[in-house]
């Protein structure tokens, strides 16, 4: 039998948005960043209530469908408690559908707030793995989770049944790396980008990106100069530049002049990982050809504070 929370308790979540793939790493690599998205919720007599400023304002729903709502029930059924009803109120400042995590920052921000209500019943190998059933791969959410970057991986049971497990493990980011993300004014599917992708690639493709992403951990964690190097990917984004032109001529420019830039996630959004700053030039063309420049550091894992209302 579920325990009932009681009235007034209250939580906020501060969760950072994140960086997949980092190259050459399809569903396994990704990077927290320094931009926060802030959920509050609080446990009410009845009902659901649901603001959301920022980010998605005017698209995101405001009733049960809304994945922070979904991410909330499923956190608080995995932790065996009930909710009379919820309010919640979301601050986004995560850009929505743009290769930035906003999907898994909110499932993360759902699952760790049920957590923190239930009063932390929950480890957080089993936040990872709730969190990124939301999309099917733990590469964001395990960031978003865990802070610094990360490796992680899906088991698919083999009988069939068992539902997929998600796993994950932290690098700590050297700390000379920083970021840069140059954000276009349109958004991408992420269903629809991965749609152009091949049911099989060569055997040498392969081999380039295993070694591309063995060489892209070692660059994170020491070797901040093999960043280009460990950037390169043949996997998907070549595939990818048909349907994200803009973005394609980005990162081919910008890696033309030696940094490491890569698609951010599904994208649209460019992602630059350096050591120093990029050119103030290449920052206000982009900038002049509509490209939003935002200034990233590697983040930390999500916070979350338990208060009375």
């Amino acid at each position: 039998m579920s325990t009932e929370l009681e009235v007034g308790t209250k939580v906020v979540v501060s969760v950072p948005g994140s960086s997949a793939n980092l190259g050459p790493g399809y569903d396994t690599l990704g990077m927290a960043v320094s931009i926060y998205d802030t959920v509050e919720v609080e446990i009410i007599p009845s009902g659901l209530e649901v603001e959301i400023f920022g980010e998605g304002e005017e698209d995101l729903p405001r009733d049960g469908s809304h994945l922070v709502v979904k991410a909330i029930r499923s956190g608080l059924n995995a932790a065996n408690v009930d909710a009379p009803g919820l309010r919640i109120v979301s601050t986004n400042n995560i850009p929505q559908s743009r290769g930035l995590g906003s999907s898994a920052s909110a499932a993360v921000a759902g699952v760790v707030a049920a957590n923190a209500l239930a009063g932390f019943p929950l480890d957080t190998d089993q936040i990872v793995q709730l969190s990124s059933a939301f999309e099917g791969h733990p590469d964001n959410a395990a960031a978003s989770v865990l802070g610094q970057a990360v490796v992680s991986w899906t088991t698919i049971p083999v009988d069939g049944r068992s539902q997929p497990q998600y796993k994950a493990a932290q690098i700590r980011v050297h700390e000379d790396i920083h970021a840069t993300a140059l954000v276009p004014n349109f958004h991408a599917s992420t269903q629809a980008v991965r749609r152009v992708l091949p049911s099989h690639v060569t055997h040498g493709d392969a081999a380039f990106n295993v070694s591309r992403t063995a060489v892209q951990v070692a660059a994170l964690q020491s070797y901040p100069e093999l960043l280009w190097e460990g950037t390169r990917d043949r996997l998907h984004q070549p595939y990818r530049s048909d349907v994200l032109p803009v973005t394609a001529e980005w990162v081919n420019r910008l890696r033309n002049r030696g940094y490491a830039a890569y698609l951010s996630g599904a994208g649209p959004t460019v992602m630059v990982l350096h050591t120093e700053p990029i050119d103030a030039e290449i920052l206000d063309d982009a900038r002049a050809q509509g490209l939003r420049v935002i200034e990233l550091d590697v983040a930390g894992p999500v916070t979350v504070e338990v208060t009375q209302a």
